[in-house]
């Protein structure tokens, strides 16, 4: 019975894992290594400004191990989502971070670079012939939407990966990519069940998360067989139960039995998922479902402003139980403040942690008022020097502002911070979210080889 060991090094290259984990996961001569490295999770800041969610002195740690360890083994290194947004500056960092741990360390290979942005007038073309259509609640997608985003990604299948690898790379850096894409890959070319191979690396995109205790910064491997996979957490602290894999589908997907990949449908009703030992299950009964047309996601961020932001503790009940008075006359306050500077245009918003800030559910009852509250205040505004001041506004009236029940002239937040305020820089915002239709899911995506060292 053919087979193939897939090794995913951790949940999120950047976030670290245990040294040891990743020799004892070579240990088990897996054929391929894979790590994602990004998501839309941390939010459209990435995407919109360029920057990445890990620090390079992460990168190069995880990556320069990484790279060491599957040139030792002659196996390939397959990296997606690179940079946390997977757009041009994303991939390019950590291209650069690539050649210097490269260069460090005298290794020489195969490289293929996979790019992930797509042109805008491609999406427009896209737009005028009905070729898109929203995920979930959004409006559609316009032209005007396009101009405005800073930059716009579509989400890679496995295609680019598997030409990739018949080009004979050795390390794979790729653009914004479905998690899968990175460790179905090898599998759909050599010719692997798609139902299982897009299960087995499902589950297996965030490393150890998995298992139990849960270890997104851990090695978990994979063995892929012709009508099952097994899967292992590396570390002997970690198990897997049945249960703990079949939560994991219900991580970030809207179904438990469907989920949806640029090249179809993978159905989970049938699966079946047993015990082998105290720490391995076996997963079996997964079906591959192609698509009538294949859609990629397209995402994009625009550029909404300039964020400015102040944290404070409350502990005056009398003030707990008026904060939405307060609220309301320091907004009022600094509008009023504000008139005389024409076409001025900004957001103020107050967030009470303790109260309703996570959950922005209806406010806590009077007989079950919170001890303290953290307040959080923010201005967005269209430049920095607006936001400052209007959080600055903000900040000194809630401080010195009057209620009913008010006992004393001292300030009404405790701010451990000094100074207070915080320019936050640029904010973005998602406005590209929306699914096109294509012929050829690898079409808009270009393999690069390079020989490196």
């Amino acid at each position: 019975m053919k087979e193939l060991k897939v090794l995913a090094v951790c949940g999120f290259l950047g976030y670290g894992f245990p040294e040891e984990s990743l020799d004892q996961g070579m240990s088990r001569r897996p054929h391929v290594v894979g790590a994602d490295n990004g998501s839309t999770d941390p939010g459209p800041y990435y995407l919109g400004s360029g920057d990445q969610l890990t620090r390079r002195p992460q990168m190069v740690r995880d990556l320069g191990l990484s790279l060491a360890a599957t040139r030792k083994a002659g196996v390939p290194l397959i990296i997606g989502s690179a940079g946390t947004a997977g757009g041009n500056p994303h991939v390019d960092s950590v291209l650069n971070v690539l050649h210097e741990v490269s260069k460090r360390d005298h290794h020489s290979y195969r490289l293929a670079v996979i790019r992930a942005e797509i042109p805008k007038n491609t999406v427009k073309a896209a737009v005028r012939s009905g070729r898109t259509k929203p995920m979930g609640l959004l409006p559609a997608l316009t032209c005007e939407d396009i101009d405005q985003a800073e930059r716009i990604v579509g989400q890679m299948g496995i295609d680019p990966f598997v030409e990739a690898l018949e080009a004979g790379a050795d390390v794979i850096i790729a653009g914004r990519a479905c998690d899968t894409a990175i460790f179905a890959s090898m599998a759909a070319s050599r010719g692997f069940d798609l139902g299982l191979a897009y299960h087995m690396a499902k589950i297996i995109e965030c490393g150890a998360q998995c298992a139990i205790p849960t270890g997104t910064n851990d090695c978990i491997l994979a063995t892929l067989r012709d009508d099952h996979f097994e899967l292992e957490p590396i570390s002997p602290k970690r198990v897997l139960t049945p249960t703990s894999v079949a939560a994991h589908m219900m991580y970030e997907q809207p179904d438990p039995y469907l989920f949806q990949e640029p090249e179809g449908t993978v159905n989970l009703q049938h699966v079946e998922i047993s015990q082998l030992d105290d720490r391995r299950v076996r997963v079996g009964g997964s079906l591959f479902e192609s698509a009538a047309t294949p859609t990629i996601k397209l995402e994009g961020a625009r550029l909404v402003g300039y964020r400015t932001i102040s944290v404070a503790g409350i502990t005056d009940p009398n003030l707990i139980a008026k904060l939405d008075e307060v609220e309301s006359h320091v907004k009022a306050t600094v509008d009023s403040m504000l008139k005389s500077s024409d076409g001025i245009g900004y957001q103020l918003r107050f967030i009470a942690y303790g109260r309703d800030g996570v959950l922005m559910a209806p406010k806590l009852s009077a007989q079950q008022p919170p001890g303290e509250v953290g307040l959080v205040m923010e201005a967005i505004a269209g430049n920095q020097e607006t936001a400052d001041a209007v959080l600055s506004m903000a900040r000194s009236t809630f401080l010195h502002s009057g209620f009913d029940g008010r006992k004393a002239t001292g300030g009404n937040l405790a701010f451990p911070f000094s100074p207070s305020d915080f320019s936050g820089g640029p904010v973005y915002e998602f406005n590209v979210y929306h699914l096109m239709e294509v012929e050829d899911p690898s079409e808009p995506f270009t393999v690069e080889i390079e020989e490196v060292g």
